[in-house]
């Protein structure tokens, strides 16, 4: 089994719908750390699980965005939701890691 993880910065804003009184449910924004770990059997004909430039492509939409516009309808753009987006938009993808502040990482694994 072949595996590889990109691990990448990102600065995006969002608000939280919450049923409960928070700070976050104000537009606000992070400067986040993404990784994503990738694996696969075999490697292509490039000897490669996926390029690392391709993995990045998704998640580099994500800069300077309002991560609200990228979520499913009904869906928070927490950390935990993001961390499943970007596991479901990349290929062999099997881990995301969003970290939102210092302390504060979310994992999604397939």
């Amino acid at each position: 089994m072949f595996t590889v993880t990109k691990r990448m910065e990102i600065s995006g804003a969002h608000h939280l719908a919450l049923d409960y009184p928070s700070k976050c449910s104000k537009l606000h924004g992070h400067n986040w750390v993404i990784e994503v770990t990738l694996q696969a059997e075999t490697l292509d004909k490039n000897g490669m699980v996926y390029d690392f430039a391709k993995t990045k492509e998704f998640v580099g939409q994500l800069d300077h965005a309002y991560l609200n516009d990228y979520m499913p309808e009904g869906k928070n753009p927490t950390a935990e939701n993001i961390a499943k987006l970007i596991c479901e938009k990349i290929p062999y993808c099997v881990k995301v890691s969003v970290q939102e502040t210092e302390g504060n990482v979310a994992t999604y694994e397939r």
